[in-house]
């Protein structure tokens, strides 16, 4: 094919049908032999289809029972070659040859013809069926004599069919072709000089067919021809051609036609032989010639539908190499022996029960191999279903509605279609469809009842089931499944939902709450049932619940009225006869029913035989008559007692005074009274004394346990505390201006603990490269300079614990204390005592006196403030005159308050002169300290003179 040049065609043409499932028709042209998946044409763009369209309506092509050459491309709405197309293959010699099929759409059903006309290419060459052809011809054959060749078949069509034999060489015959009737060429040998046995007894010829192709093809036929004696006389057939019909389907062996032929010679040169020299392909199976009396008859089993002539060469030849030759052509008759053949070429399972009439719901397409009356088609379904079959176009018919449907009539259809064809006797055939018709939700649900009606007994559990609602809907599958839905409404101004609830999915309707006769006897909701459709239908029904009353109130005593604070007495005269009336006893049940009938009895008297009581009212009488021996106090206990099951009762207590008078009731009945509320009055106390111990009880321990927490916390929050510390330093001090209180100068060392609320002391180690910086003009609290990190800082860091220094220790007269204060001789040698802390009464003075001057004091510092490095010499002395009028010591404070800016200015200098000198003084002194002579005691201060006097005072 690549060495060949292809002419593609293409024919379009579009023609709306007047049938509604038919809406158009295309036709293209396209050569045979294309390789696959060439493209035939733009099917979509033809036919004015979107892409769309082809995808939503699952396009695909019908092809009957031939073989699929075409496909459809559905995501760019081509057709491509599938199969290579051999036109030969296909129609043979019928022209034009083309393939008929139909594309199909769905939702809704379209269908388009297509017709693809197989054009020819010159891609077969003539051929002979034998290689090689023999003849015997007599020396003594006149020239004119003619010789029938072979003729070469071509299965190609139109020019590119046979057109012309050559014979070579030429010196004894040339070549002579004869236009049959049929339009077939006989191709003639005929001897054109007489032959000469002795000079050439054997002559070989080559035959050529040529055909009219683009590049032309040929074929050769090699012709051997043997000279023989002379034999003048050439058989004569009777008939050129000969015409002959034949039924299909007709047994073997009929006999189609006798073919005749003469010889004017004598002997063996007049008996002729019969023999069928040429016929189309598929017809030597099909046919015989008897090879003396030249009858033809069938030899198979012919087929109208198969080939509907066929043309057979019968050759008749003498002894002596003659023949003549003739035509036999055979007409086959048809007949009904086909039946229609029904193809389903779309199908709808199910269909909507809403259908509007005229809906399709299967095309089907309907051949018949048949001709004539014999292919006419006639379709039918079968009677008293909503369905009607349409011819629309040739051979295709679509089944439709034709009347509404319902699927709760007729949920599915079995629908047989009959097709006969009008030959005789008729032939038929049926196919059933089965169609199920899809629910619609056109049903509503259907309660079983108008109006329900159910019981309960009151003081039911919550949650006991009542009664069970049941609808039922005509519809299927979803649309049938019904759903319980509680209307919203109030009962006495209360939602229903509150007393009961339904189950959506069983309609049983529960109770939420326990209810009360007494309260509510009965009422009434909606119940609605729902289906599951789109969109859903709904019925409601009315459901009324009575409740039964049940015994379970006790009778109620409304007389004689019981209290605890006063007793209620009746009296009774001594001069009272029998069947007198003592008084009522009047009791209620709220029950209804045999419940609330009421029954009295007198269970416990003082005296039985004075009084009874009525059965049915309550009335207590007397039944003899009183005397002076029955006591004044008579006690009656009445029992009030329903008729319920089991009953329930109620006691009542009914105090008779037996006088004729009210000061003899009153002292008898006085004494009851008070014990009964002196008893009342003693378990109330004793319970509220339990009550009040236990709550101070717990009220107490969780005070002591929140005590506990806070301290707890407070410490641990000043222990980790980052804020500034601001120590207290005057350890040693010295009155240099001689202008305080104290006439002695005093030096201190006082070791502190950096949490002052703990006992354990510890001492600082000594660390010269602190140092202690006096700067007034500075507006820092404390300022520190230190070349490594603070001990502060360095909580993991050791601290080496000393002992405090040697000159801790002073005499008597060098301590703090008025004027005048003086101790023994020996404590200036340092064998003293340790001084005694301060007392109490000092405490308290020195802090009056703190508060007292605190917003003077606060008023005189300066504007800059001691900084204090955390580690400092024990060797580090800080003189300063204590002056309790000027100068105030908070015992716990850090901060030492003064009113004198002048003073403290001349302390700052002097403590930098003596920074400086301790600082040389630490470089020359030895590790270790003498030991110091333990301190004199303390004399007593005035702050304690005057506490002491107090206190004689008192």
């Amino acid at each position: 094919m690549s060495n060949r040049t292809m002419t593609r065609q293409v024919l379009l043409f579009i023609s709306v049908l007047s049938l509604s499932s038919v809406n158009g028709q295309v036709s293209y042209s396209i050569p045979e032999e294309m390789a696959k998946g060439s493209l035939v044409g733009n099917i979509a763009q033809d036919l004015g289809l979107d892409i769309k369209r082809l995808k939503s309506g699952k396009a695909h092509i019908y092809t009957g029972d031939s073989a699929e050459y075409i496909e459809l491309n559905k995501e760019r709405g081509v057709l491509f070659i599938k199969e290579r197309i051999d036109r030969e293959a296909l129609c043979g010699e019928t022209t034009p040859c083309a393939l008929h099929h139909q594309i199909i759409l769905e939702n809704p059903l379209e269908f388009y013809s297509i017709t693809i006309e197989i054009t020819d290419i010159n891609d077969n060459s003539p051929g002979f069926k034998k290689n090689e052809m023999k003849f015997e011809i007599s020396e003594s054959s006149q020239p004119g004599a003619r010789f029938v060749l072979d003729r070469a078949v071509d299965n190609d069509v139109g020019v590119n069919d046979l057109q012309s034999y050559t014979l070579k060489p030429t010196d004894n015959f040339v070549l002579k072709s004869h236009i049959l009737p049929d339009g077939s060429k006989n191709v003639e040998m005929v001897l054109q000089t007489p032959l000469d046995r002795e000079k050439q007894e054997q002559i070989s010829l080559i035959l050529t067919a040529v055909d009219g192709g683009e590049p032309q093809l040929s074929g050769t036929m090699r012709i051997i021809i043997t000279v023989l004696d002379a034999n003048d006389n050439a058989p004569v057939c009777s008939q050129a051609v000969y015409k002959a019909s034949v039924t299909e389907n007709a047994p073997k062996g009929t006999i189609v036609a006798t073919v005749g032929a003469t010889d004017a010679d004598q002997d063996s040169y007049g008996k002729l032989t019969y023999s069928i020299s040429n016929i189309v392909e598929g017809g030597a199976e099909l046919f015989e010639v008897d090879n003396d009396d030249g009858v033809v008859s069938l030899s198979g089993n012919i087929d109208y539908e198969r080939m509907k002539k066929y043309q057979i060469d019968i050759q008749a030849r003498d002894a002596g190499g003659l023949i003549d030759s003739c035509k036999v052509i055979v007409d086959v008759s048809d007949l009904n022996d086909n039946k229609p053949i029904i193809n389903i070429m779309s199908k709808t399972n199910a269909i909507l029960e809403d259908s509007v009439s005229g809906t399709v719901v299967t095309i089907i397409n309907v051949q018949d191999s048949d001709s004539g009356d014999n292919g006419k088609v006639e379709c039918s379904i079968n009677e008293n279903i909503p369905f009607t079959i349409k011819s629309t176009s040739n051979g295709f018919y679509s089944l439709v509605t034709d009347s509404d449907l319902d699927r709760e009539r007729d949920s599915e259809y079995n629908i047989s279609v009959t097709c006969s064809d009008e030959g005789v006797p008729s032939l038929s055939s049926s196919v059933t469809l089965t169609l199920q018709i899809s629910d619609v939700n056109d049903n509503a649900p259907v309660f079983e009842r108008s109006s329900y009606e159910a019981y309960i007994i009151e003081n039911n559990t919550p949650g006991l089931s009542i009664f069970t609602v049941k609808a039922r809907d005509a519809d299927w599958n979803q649309n049938a499944r019904v759903s319980y839905i509680l209307e919203d409404s109030s009962v006495n101004g209360v939602p229903v939902s509150s007393y009961v609830s339904v189950s959506a999915d069983s309609g049983v309707i529960h109770a939420v709450r326990s209810f009360d006769y007494e309260h509510i006897k009965d009422f009434q909701f909606r119940v609605k049932a729902q289906d599951g459709g789109s969109p859903p239908l709904s019925s409601n029904v009315t459901v009324k619940i009575m409740i039964q009353d049940q015994n379970d109130n006790a009778p109620q005593v409304l007389y004689p009225v019981q209290t605890s604070s006063s007793l209620v007495a009746e009296m009774v005269p001594r001069s009272a006869d029998v069947g007198y009336l003592v008084t009522k006893v009047v009791a209620v049940d709220v029950d209804s029913g045999q419940n609330a009938w009421l029954s009295y009895k007198l269970q416990k008297t003082t005296d039985r035989a004075l009084f009874e009581v009525g059965l049915q009212n309550g009335e207590i009488r007397t039944i003899r008559q009183v005397n002076d021996k029955d006591a004044v106090k008579q006690r009656l206990t009445v029992v009030v007692e329903d008729n319920g099951q089991p009953s329930r009762s109620a006691t009542v207590i009914v105090n008779v005074a037996v006088a004729d008078s009210f000061p003899e009731v009153l002292s008898e009945f006085t004494d009851f009274t008070h014990d009964k509320e002196y008893n009342d009055n003693l378990t109330f106390y004793l319970v509220l004394a339990l009550a009040v111990v236990s709550f101070l009880f717990i009220a107490c321990l969780m005070v002591i346990i929140s005590l506990k927490i806070y301290r707890w916390r407070q410490s641990r929050i000043l222990y980790h505390s980052n804020l500034p510390v601001i120590p207290y330093y005057p350890p040693r001090y010295a009155d240099t201006l001689g202008t305080g209180t104290l006439q002695h100068v005093y030096n201190y060392e006082v070791c502190r603990t950096t949490d002052s609320r703990k006992s354990n002391c510890q001492f600082a180690r000594p660390c010269s490269q602190n140092v202690l910086i006096m700067d007034p003009s500075s507006t820092g609290t404390i300022q520190r300079i230190q070349n490594k990190k603070n001990i502060l800082d360095e909580p993991d860091s050791p601290i080496e614990q000393k002992p405090p220094n040697a000159d801790w220790r002073f005499t008597q007269g060098q301590r703090p204390g008025p004027s005048g204060a003086g101790g023994p001789p020996e404590m200036a040698m340092g064998t003293g005592p340790w001084p005694n802390p301060p007392t109490e009464a000092e405490q308290l003075q020195a802090l009056m006196a703190a508060a007292n001057e605190v917003s003077e004091a606060t008023a005189t510092l300066g504007p800059g403030t001691m900084g204090l490095s955390t580690r400092y010499s024990p060797q580090f002395t800080l003189q300063h005159v204590p002056d309790y009028r000027q100068n105030v010591y908070i015992p716990g404070s850090t901060a030492t308050l003064t009113s004198n800016p002048q003073q403290q200015q001349q302390q700052q200098m002097l403590m930098q002169q003596q920074m400086a000198a301790q600082h040389q003084a630490l470089q020359a002194q030895p590790s270790e300290a003498a030991a110091q002579p333990e301190p004199p005691k303390a004399a007593q201060t005035p702050a304690s003179k005057k506490k002491s006097t107090k206190k004689e005072k008192k």
